[in-house]
């Protein structure tokens, strides 16, 4: 995949990426995003997750399935846990689209 600014993005590549920018458009799911991708171990455990944020456990729910949906993360489940790690591909693509040179920011 070229960056956003070389070549214009392939119907299926737009709407991949659509999903993707949708989810992190919510600053709960940007949290939760950077809370789970930060963590030293890589993942992070749902009940861990819970006490830094001023929600109930179901909205938490909700916006962790939408980051599941647009392949941001992955979950786990052990016993009767949840665990959350990034998708490193994702990440990396996100990456690649976004890395506009800075002769082509500038104009």
């Amino acid at each position: 995949m070229n960056p956003l600014a070389r070549e214009p993005l392939a119907v299926a590549e737009a709407k991949v990426f659509a999903q993707v920018f949708k989810a992190l458009g919510d600053p709960v799911r940007l949290r939760l995003l950077s809370v789970i991708a930060s963590h030293p171990n890589g993942e992070v455990c749902v009940c861990d997750m819970s006490e830094d944020f001023d929600l109930s456990s179901p909205t938490i729910s909700y916006h962790l399935k939408a980051l599941k949906a647009a392949d941001l993360i992955d979950a786990e489940r052990r016993g009767t846990w949840v665990y959350y790690r990034v998708q490193p591909q994702m990440l990396s693509s996100l990456c690649r689209l976004l890395n506009v040179p800075e002769d082509v920011a500038a104009r």
